[in-house]
């Protein structure tokens, strides 16, 4: 359970990371409470996980987890590109999150 929560407290600091993006320093609202809510969701998600997973590890797969997808939606929606290199970086990092979980 701590593992999955985990992983749905990573999808939410995505959430959160693309809505303080589109909040435009505040001044949009839907983005704002988006970013307010994911955030905090994400945290106590985060924190959860902390009481069952060592906090290294955990800190680790959550920023992992939130760093590739974030960039991906940034990647589909055309505000980055995915070139080779930056696709095989996050490809290592997915690896490196698997194998946390792996030897944990």
């Amino acid at each position: 359970m701590y593992w999955l929560v985990l992983v749905v407290s990573g999808v939410l600091e995505a959430v959160w990371a693309t809505a303080l993006s589109a909040s435009q320093g505040f001044r949009r609202p839907w983005p704002t409470t988006v970013f307010a809510i994911s955030m905090t969701a994400s945290v106590v998600g985060l924190a959860y996980a902390m009481s069952g997973i060592p906090v290294g590890t955990a800190y680790a797969v959550w920023v992992g987890v939130g760093a590739v997808l974030t960039v991906l939606v940034a990647v589909l929606r055309k505000e980055e590109k995915l070139g080779v290199a930056k696709a095989l970086i996050l490809a290592a990092l997915i690896g490196c999150v698997a194998g946390l979980k792996a030897v944990s």
